[in-house]
């Protein structure tokens, strides 16, 4: 190798070492095009390339990497790194693979793989692979001791969210082991506290942290989130105002302010902070007003102010993120006119139970036109194509058919303009699909149960999405039912290994494979009881009696105040009285099932 060029390598290496990225991307590039023969050197660059997010380039250097040498590991593990970035996770899991068996000593590998199969949600895979990890912590390695051990904290993130509290709190405390310091570990441990409930421990816990960690705004926010959920707003309404002193233009903060409001109804409040929150400068440059605009329709629909907050709604739409990939389309979109002789694609976003609602929009769209294919969520294709309207129906994933014009299926309300007094109600507009074969088991279990009221249950909601801690009830809750005479209880839940105690409660839920399934079953119940989950939607589209029990702070589609529900005629609300209730809710069912002598 020619001495300058030697030099330059060096020089790459030191910028490198220095942290300054650009000069050792420029650097390895200079000596790269004098010697392009030195596939280690082709790795490295590729991964200072990554760290300036000029990820098209460092694949193109790792390619070349290997090309020169197929086994070069430091180019396998950037590989990895950038496929796993792109959302491409079984192919990154595969180079990681691949260098460990190579070398099972690359503890950078090992961490990437871990991060790798956290992503893909093999919690059992991670702890295997960060239990492995540990002995590498030799000298050579103790500058990733800190990327250890946030993996170790990122577990216990994942595994509270999954509501898995022993395996969360092993998973901080390891983290701890490593870390002693780690402020997300100790973090983590008191939302599992709040999360089972301890409150006034996992107060404690975040009281402790603030002065631990006096720059970490997010201590102050878990606090207000512990004080709110105490329902000690005084308490909860001076945290609140100093971290609007110490933070004011933090979306962080913001959101975490609005939810409190949110939680206890304080919606003059809520106003209140959606204003302040609009009026920051920095508000535009970020492009957050979207956001601001979305919150605040939310608010709109729970007041029943229909008109305005369909319009502020699509606010959403400007930042697809918080609810799905985005969509890029180059059709345009539908904006309600008549379209003969034109295709229509309408699309999903957000959650079964919002494509369950509003595909009674179907038939209002057919009159107006052409040709409509409807892309659905796989689980609801069988039942969606019982709708009136769809020529097509596609799961969502497969390549799309030719189509001149698109629409989100959530964007139909607005395109129709629907208010309290326009809302479609004709019900059914979902059936069992034509030729479904039901389960014999539970015709066999139904078919026990005659002389008695059937009555089903779902007690819990998802437990990914971010309201199910108050939209869930805990089985135990449901206790006070059991004195109701004469009934045959039937379990909806899916996933649950606690149910109520209640008399001859027979699961369904092993027979219930797929939404087909589930709306068979339903149709042998005189009655549904369930909270807040797509269950009650398809309830509500199928025309079944059933009760919705509702936390304080309700979605946006059940109003406030009415214990009726415009969108489904045959669903009657059982409303929280107060910030997490139960209690009272099930008194109210129970005396209200009890046959009046």
């Amino acid at each position: 190798m020619h001495p300058d060029h030697m030099k330059l390598l060096k020089r790459a290496q030191a910028l490198a070492h220095e942290k300054d990225l650009q000069g050792s991307v420029e650097a390895y590039a200079a000596f790269l095009e004098r010697e392009p023969k030195h596939p280690r050197v082709w790795a490295d660059y590729a991964g200072q390339l990554v760290q300036i997010d000029r990820s098209n380039e460092a694949l193109v250097a790792c390619h070349t990497a290997l090309k020169l040498d197929p086994s070069c590991l430091q180019a396998l593990n950037n590989l990895g790194c950038i496929l796993m970035w792109r959302d491409r996770l079984e192919e990154a899991e595969h180079q990681f693979w691949a260098v460990l068996m190579a070398d099972r000593n690359r503890l950078d590998a090992r961490l990437n793989l871990a991060e790798c199969l956290l992503k893909k949600k093999d919690l059992p895979g991670v702890r295997k692979v960060l239990e492995g990890a540990g002995p590498l912590l030799t000298s050579g390695f103790l500058h990733l001791a800190a990327r250890h051990a946030k993996q170790w904290a990122d577990l216990g993130m994942v595994l509270l969210e999954a509501q898995e509290f022993p395996g969360a709190v092993d998973a901080c405390n390891k983290a701890l082991q490593i870390e002693p310091t780690n402020f997300m570990a100790k973090a983590n441990l008191g939302a599992i506290r709040m999360a089972q409930g301890h409150l006034d421990e996992a107060e404690a816990c975040f009281r402790r942290l603030i002065p631990e960690y006096p720059l970490r705004i997010d201590a102050r926010l878990l606090l207000i989130t512990c004080l709110s959920r105490k329902r000690n707003l005084d308490a909860c309404d001076q945290e609140i105002a100093t971290v609007l002193q110490l933070a004011p233009d933090s979306l962080e903060v913001h959101t975490s302010i609005a939810a409190s409001y949110f939680d206890h109804g304080r919606w003059n409040l809520y106003r209140t902070e959606l204003e302040r929150y609009r009026s920051l400068s920095s508000l535009a440059s970020e492009g957050l007003n979207p956001r601001i605009e979305w919150e605040q329709s939310l608010l709109d629909l729970l007041l029943g102010d229909m008109p305005k907050g369909w319009d502020r709604h699509e606010a959403r739409l400007r930042f697809p993120a918080e609810f799905r990939p985005e969509r890029a389309f180059i059709e345009p979109p539908w904006d309600g006119g008549a379209f003969h002789g034109k295709t229509l694609l309408l699309w999903p976003e957000q959650g079964l139970g919002d494509s369950l609602m509003v595909l009674r929009y179907l038939p209002l769209v057919k009159a107006l036109g052409g040709r409509i294919i409807l892309e659905i969520q796989p689980a609801l294709k069988n039942l969606a194509a019982t709708c009136v309207g769809a020529d097509l129906v596609i799961p969502f994933g497969v390549p799309l058919p030719h189509f001149d014009l698109q629409a989100s299926l959530m964007s139909l309300p607005c395109i129709f303009r629907t208010d309290l007094s326009s809302i479609p109600a004709e019900i059914p507009y979902l059936t069992v699909p034509p030729g479904a074969v039901p389960a014999p088991e539970i015709a066999d279990c139904v078919s026990q149960s005659t002389g008695y009221r059937r009555i089903g249950l779902v007690w819990a909601g998802n437990r990914a999405h971010k309201r199910d801690r108050d939209r869930s009830i805990q089985p135990e809750a449901l206790a006070p039912l059991a004195v109701l005479p004469d009934v045959s209880w039937f379990s909806f839940q899916l996933d649950s290994s606690e149910f109520p105690p209640l008399p001859n409660l027979v699961s369904l839920a092993p027979w219930l494979k797929d939404f087909t399934d589930t709306a068979q079953a339903l149709q042998t119940m005189d009655l549904l009881i369930t909270v807040d989950t797509s269950v009650a939607h398809l309830a509500g589209a199928l025309g079944i009696p059933t009760l919705l029990l509702i936390s304080y702070q309700p979605d946006w589609r059940w109003l406030l105040g009415r214990d009726d529900s415009p969108w489904y005629p045959t669903l009657r609300l059982y409303r929280q009285p107060a910030y997490g209730d139960w209690e009272s809710v099930i008194k109210k069912v129970v005396l209200d099932l009890t046959p009046k002598v």
